[in-house]
């Protein structure tokens, strides 16, 4: 059954593997380019009659196409109690329609020599193959297909509830860094929808049943909710006549509205650990909720995601960035330090410092080091070289990206579904050109306060015998009353 349950990507993420030379031209040619030709990729965009947007991403490498569909609905629209049925319903996608048996389209995907899989997120869940250009015509048939003509019934259901609560099982309760990662979620947003886990709590999804996924499948799965996305070896007219044909005679259906509960201001930090025999080696995460990029959006010249994506790069962008240079080379510290931004999410953003020590007995002394580097970043500020220094990595990596095939795809998919534009994509390089080091302090100022943070650490778990000791030294330490 292909999928995964969630996915991240954005244009420093994404590798391409090109030459050496060929991503420096690439680079050079973006950062010459003036901003009215900084676009992101060659695309084009069409909206169908009923509603689907339909994007186009020509790259005439070679032979072959990525498409993906994408529904702009994801774990966070789930109805109470039933948190997680946005990837069950992601698993039976595969099942049977009125003109395919279970299990038909991946078999049908993969005879043609392609793949395919999908994958839900909290604002989105999506579906993409990789196939010779020729099959286009028929696959993406088959993905109209099983946009509106899903059969469901207890013979189907029941069985992939099994097979769900089995995933459960294997990638989070049997992984402790997945644990944390649930908590931490849970703790980091207490009011919004974003801090239930994609998958589902386990006694929530014991109870989902046929209609939970019809009534689902019914309410958000139409062609007015979705966004068509073809990359590779096409002619955006070509693809255009196929969507129309394939798509266009698909009635749009009435949608219900995307309510969220809000976060409240944080009055508190919060701490999380937790340890586990199967920990090798500790470590430390501390993230901050921030704007995302559809919110910041909202507000008119509100650059703070394009200020943090940058602040990202300048503290944790590698060997280079300031953490690692710090910790892992100065001061021996650490075996590993950075930071990361994501604010691709709907509504809000996030970031992220990490650490894992080099010595397993000092992570203490490690989390202090991060510390430290927070606070002489909020005192001192960046600087101009450095500032510079991030926004050449960051446009070189755009650049790379140009030249992969699902990447930019994907790309595009989670942009859109989670509110952006393509005037939006298309500018990044523009709006990330544009910030200046007080509009990163403005933004490190905004989000990196105490109150807003989360602070979780991993460790291992002391054998029973030497808590055991530790306590009784505790005991005899203690004066007799």
């Amino acid at each position: 059954m292909p999928h995964s349950w969630n996915v991240r990507i954005r244009p420093a993420a994404i590798c391409a593997g090109l030459s050496l030379s060929l991503a420096l031209s690439l680079s050079l040619a973006l950062l010459a380019a003036s901003p009215a030709e900084a676009e992101l990729f060659e695309a084009k965009t069409y909206t169908l009659k009923n509603g689907m947007e339909v994007v186009v991403l020509p790259r005439h490498l070679a032979p072959v196409v990525f498409q993906v569909v994408v529904y702009k609905v994801g774990a966070a629209d789930g109805e109470k109690a039933k948190n997680g049925v946005a990837h069950f319903l992601e698993h039976l996608m595969f099942k049977a329609t009125k003109k395919m048996a279970a299990g038909q389209f991946s078999q049908d995907v993969d005879r043609l020599g392609g793949t395919d899989n999908a994958f839900t997120n909290q604002d989105m869940t999506a579906y993409h193959q990789e196939f010779a250009a020729e099959h286009l015509p028929a696959i993406m048939a088959a993905e109209a297909d099983r946009m509106v003509n899903l059969q469901l019934d207890d013979s189907v259901v029941l069985p992939e509830r099994d097979v769900i609560l089995n995933e459960r099982g294997q990638t989070v309760e049997s992984d402790p860094g997945s644990r944390l990662a649930e908590a931490m979620n849970a703790a980091t947003f207490q009011n919004h929808p974003y801090g239930l886990p994609i998958i589902g709590w386990r006694h929530e999804m014991e109870s989902y049943s046929t209609e939970d996924a019809l009534n689902f499948y019914r309410r958000w799965y139409a062609p007015n909710n979705a966004i068509l996305i073809v990359a590779g070896d096409v002619e955006p007219e070509a693809v255009r006549a196929l969507a129309e044909k394939n798509f266009g005679p698909l009635s749009a259906r009435d949608l219900p509205e995307r309510v969220r509960l809000q976060e409240p201001p944080p009055e508190a930090a919060r701490r999380l650990a937790l340890s586990s025999p199967e920990v090798e080696h500790p470590s430390m995460w501390r993230r901050y909720v921030s704007e995302s990029y559809r919110t910041a959006g909202l507000t008119k010249g509100d650059n703070a995601p394009y200020a943090l994506s940058l602040l990202a790069e300048v503290m944790g962008g590698g060997a280079v960035g300031r953490l690692y240079k710090q910790l892992v080379i100065t001061d021996g510290v650490a075996l590993s330090a950075g930071a990361s931004y994501n604010g691709d999410p709907r509504d809000y953003g996030s970031f992220t410092f990490y650490v894992s020590p080099r010595n397993p007995a000092e992570l203490d002394k490690a989390e202090k080091a991060v510390d430290a580097e927070i606070g002489k970043l909020l005192k001192d500020g960046v600087t101009e070289q450095e500032l510079a220094d991030a926004k050449k990595r960051l446009l070189m990596d755009a650049a790379k990206s140009r030249d992969s095939l699902n990447g930019p795809a994907l790309l595009v998919a989670e942009a859109l579904a989670g509110g952006e534009t393509m005037e939006d994509i298309q500018a990044w390089p523009d709006r990330i050109e544009a910030v200046t080091t007080a509009d990163v302090m403005k933004a490190a100022k905004a989000v990196l306060v105490p109150e807003n943070s989360v602070t979780s650490t991993l460790t291992p778990e002391a054998p029973a015998d030497a808590n055991a000791d530790a306590n009784a030294d505790a005991n005899a330490a203690e004066p007799t009353p």
